[in-house]
């Protein structure tokens, strides 16, 4: 072997003793430290309780552990007190929103099943009203079909149903009837639609429109008897007066048609005459001005002229005439809204 081998192999052991001496050192340096810290742990301690009275003073033993232990229990007692006495501070406030949220849930389903009675009674009056245009025009109401099989134009089922279903549920199965109700009378407002679209020509060929538009419009003298507004004796008035109290309102086509006459009379001051199909002529009296010419061809909604006081008139007003042939007729009977008498 040589000489380098040999000083190899006795710095490995020189190297492995100097560890274990160290490692042996270090275990009795540690176990030295615990049975240090086990002595002083170990340590006995009297604690005395002396009263201020006479009475007898309170004295026991215990060891420098026991009073470890017992301050760190108590102290880990203290904080949990603290720590679940602030969760249970959170868990109350969170029930109390809780219980305010319900308190508002409950205000809004007493609101909803108000808004449901008020939905339902206008869906009653929705079907009498359909049920009763169906029959003017003649639709067979039971030609449409629900998805539960039931009478699109009748709500008999869906208001036994609302009787007899209480709780939550009474408010699904409602608006769920419904639903099948307002879906099974899609078909015949449709045919409704078709109907009148299908009409649609011969609604603007007859006078259907209130021939005068303008703020506080009111009818101030109607067709038939009446007394007359200068001589003060009854007479048959052919026509109805329209006012909005003031002069220049646009006068409207009350239908389409031609201009026939464009002129003025001492009665009737500036009037224009207007000729339509199946028969119908309008008459617009009192005018202002003309915006028209005769011979003109017009169609319902035109402005043709605007409203005045010119003739025997006492303030600015429409005179308004519808003729079928020969015959003057009321012109109430055609047009399409309701206006009071003032």
């Amino acid at each position: 072997m040589s000489r380098t081998q040999k000083q190899v192999k006795k710095f490995e052991k020189r190297f492995a003793n100097n560890v274990s001496k160290g490692f042996g050192s270090l275990f009795k340096k540690i176990g030295a430290l615990f049975v240090r810290i086990f002595k002083f742990l170990d340590n006995k301690l009297t604690i005395m309780i002396v009263p201020h009275s006479k009475s007898k003073v309170i004295n026991f033993q215990t060891n420098v552990f026991a009073l470890f232990l017992t301050v760190f229990l108590t102290v880990g007692i203290f904080f949990s007190f603290f720590y679940f006495n602030s969760k249970s501070i959170s868990a109350n406030m969170t029930i109390s929103n809780l219980e305010t949220q319900n308190k508002e849930a409950l205000a809004s389903l007493d609101l909803l099943r108000d808004e449901n009675t008020n939905l339902f009674q206008a869906a009653k009056r929705f079907q009498v009203s359909l049920s009763q245009s169906l029959s003017l025009l003649g639709i067979n109401k039971g030609s449409s079909k629900t998805n539960n099989n039931a009478s699109t134009s009748d709500l008999s089922s869906l208001f036994s149903t609302k009787d007899i279903t209480t709780g939550s549920s009474r408010e699904i199965a409602d608006i769920r009837e419904l639903t099948s109700y307002l879906e099974g009378a899609i078909e015949p407002i449709e045919q409704i639609g078709k109907m009148l679209k299908t009409q649609q020509s011969l609604f603007t060929e007859i006078p259907s429109i209130c021939p005068l538009i303008g703020p506080n419009l009111h009818v101030s003298m109607s067709f038939g008897p009446n007394i007359h507004p200068t001589k003060g004796n009854w007479y048959i008035h052919k026509g109805i007066d329209f006012s909005t109290y003031r002069s220049g309102d646009p006068v409207l086509a009350a239908a389409s048609g031609q201009v026939v006459t464009v002129g003025f009379d001492s009665g009737y001051g500036n009037y224009i005459i207007l000729k339509h199909n199946h028969g119908f002529y309008t008459r617009y009296a009192h005018l202002n001005s003309f915006r028209i010419s005769k011979g003109q061809i017009v169609n319902q909604g035109d402005v043709i002229g605007t409203c005045g006081s010119t003739g025997l008139s006492t303030g600015p007003h429409l005179h308004y005439e519808v003729h079928i042939g020969s015959d003057v007729v009321d012109p109430a009977k055609y047009v399409n809204i309701k206006l009071s008498k003032k």
